[in-house]
């Protein structure tokens, strides 16, 4: 898969684990976990350019004596979501072109 596609989807796919109730590194990858793999290496990364693109918050809380850092959607974030949904629509209509069955001259 392309890197820079592949690089898209994760990020979606981080915002979507998020949407609905904010979450920490281990949950988002355990949450994404059964639909996409991702590492600690990977999701950090990708969590700070979210946060850099405001299309998420951090905030800490104390969990069992340490600090944990909780990531919230913003509604860029959920805006994001939103036109990768459209995005996805145009691919999918791409795809179905590609992969036609030519149709015999008979049946035009």
């Amino acid at each position: 898969m392309d890197v820079q596609m592949k690089r898209g989807l994760l990020e979606v796919c981080v915002l979507a684990s998020i949407k609905n109730s904010d979450s920490y590194g281990y949950q988002i990858i355990k949450d994404m976990s059964p639909y996409v793999e991702i590492s600690e290496s990977t999701l950090y990364p990708i969590l700070r350019r979210l946060e850099a693109s405001q299309l998420l918050t951090v905030y800490s809380v104390e969990h069992n004596g340490r600090l944990r850092k909780y990531y919230s959607i913003t509604e860029l974030g959920k805006k994001r979501i939103a036109d990768f949904e459209n995005e996805w629509r145009a691919i999918v209509s791409i795809y179905e072109f590609i992969t036609r069955e030519e149709q015999s001259d008979d049946e035009v």
